[in-house]
């Protein structure tokens, strides 16, 4: 289970990347990750005529390894670690994300 989702806004800490943020478009079960705007490859296609698709080079954005980024923290302006916390209402307990250096809650 990885502690980034689709839809956090994370900042990449190493490679060609570093220091460039985007949001988390896919969560691969390989334990990576693809952000747009981050890691794009040019890919050169080939044209298919009777599919419509027009030949030439194509920016990808491919898969970034889940290790090399840390998600965004609005309040400090860097990039954090997660953790967990159980909260309870009642009956109810859920598992919630939380900044490692704030304790405040990811998603609210």
């Amino acid at each position: 289970m990885s502690k980034i989702k689709k839809g956090d806004e994370i900042v990449v800490i190493t490679g060609k990347d570093k220091g460039r943020r985007g949001k988390v478009t896919q969560v691969l079960a390989s334990g990576k990750v693809v952000v747009e705007g981050v890691n794009v490859a040019k890919k050169h296609q080939r044209g298919n005529p009777n599919a419509g698709v027009a030949g030439g080079i194509v920016e990808k954005e491919m898969p970034i390894d889940i290790s090399n980024v840390a998600i965004f923290n609005p309040k400090t302006g860097k990039g954090d670690r997660i953790g967990y916390r159980v909260e309870s209402t009642g009956e109810k307990r859920r598992k919630v994300r939380i900044f490692k250096s704030s304790q405040e809650l990811v998603d609210g």
